[in-house]
């Protein structure tokens, strides 16, 4: 399996596999920032997704491109939302669920980011081959789930733990090892998320009824 990994790096350019090594690090490191509800999750996330961008562009996967290039949009709108203080509550942001009406957002946003997806392709002149399909299935749930932890609503790490085990063999097919790798450390990191935060949605949940 190592040998499958480095074949495919044989013919790249060192500059490539640095950026792709540097997406990779900073990628697992805004997910665990994002675990410890830590602001930290956005800056990481904009370095690894703006390289990650590039590396999805020259493979010419674009609904990938397109969902990087979302995240680094709303990980500058999530870092103001986590650390903007609000004085009419005294307070920041916190952990909670979705309401009726986020849920039905959400549902609205999946939707019209599928369309999206299926518009780039159309642009750029890409056929939408089947495993296609699962990527624009894919980068709608992720379209989604950033939004909802930008609002540092607890679903968020439901659709990452969907999305996430659905593109580790899209990833590995493609023949995209690091990418494929990374995956299977942020679904293990996405469940430990959901246990974390859902501890700590209870523990004020508690101190509520209290």
């Amino acid at each position: 399996m190592i040998e499958q990994i480095l074949s495919q790096y044989q013919n790249i350019p060192s500059w490539q596999i640095w950026l792709e090594s540097i997406a990779f690090i900073f990628g697992i490191l805004s997910v665990w920032y994002a675990k410890k509800e830590s602001f930290l999750v956005f800056p990481t996330g904009i370095i690894a997704t703006v390289l990650t961008v590039y590396v999805m562009f020259k493979a010419e996967y674009l609904a990938d491109m397109s969902i990087n290039i979302y995240y680094t949009i709303m990980s500058v709108f999530g870092w103001y939302k986590w650390t903007k203080y609000d004085t009419s509550t005294q307070d920041n942001l916190h952990i909670s669920r979705t309401n009726n009406k986020e849920k039905l957002i959400g549902f609205g946003m999946f939707v019209l980011t599928g369309l999206v997806c299926i518009v780039i392709y159309t642009i750029f002149g890409v056929s939408i081959k089947p495993n296609n399909w699962i990527d624009i299935f894919t980068t709608s749930v992720f379209f989604t789930a950033m939004w909802y932890m930008a609002l540092k609503k607890i679903e968020n790490w439901t659709l990452w733990i969907l999305g996430d085990l659905l593109v580790v063999p899209i990833f590995w097919y493609r023949e995209l090892y690091i990418f494929a790798l990374q995956y299977v450390i942020f679904t293990i990191l996405a469940i430990l998320a959901y246990l974390e935060w859902k501890k700590i949605l209870d523990k004020n949940k508690q101190i509520f009824l209290e």
